[in-house]
């Protein structure tokens, strides 16, 4: 039993670890797009619309 249980834990924790290395790696990808298209369009930086105020603003990095 004590077995199955560390077996069980170790399998949670490489799924727990795995989703998240793809969860980072689609973030830097995103980034990565998101720099070329700046750099192709020559933009400082990418505006949102708040859709409170109705005001644009720069986006932030962890959206």
């Amino acid at each position: 039993m004590p077995q199955l249980i560390t077996i069980l834990i170790l399998v949670f924790s490489a799924w727990w670890l795995y989703r998240r290395f793809v969860s980072d790696a689609r973030k830097l990808a995103e980034k990565s797009r998101r720099a070329e298209k700046e750099r192709q369009t020559g933009a400082i930086g990418t505006l949102v619309k708040d859709p409170a105020t109705g005001e644009y603003r720069l986006k932030r990095e962890d959206e």
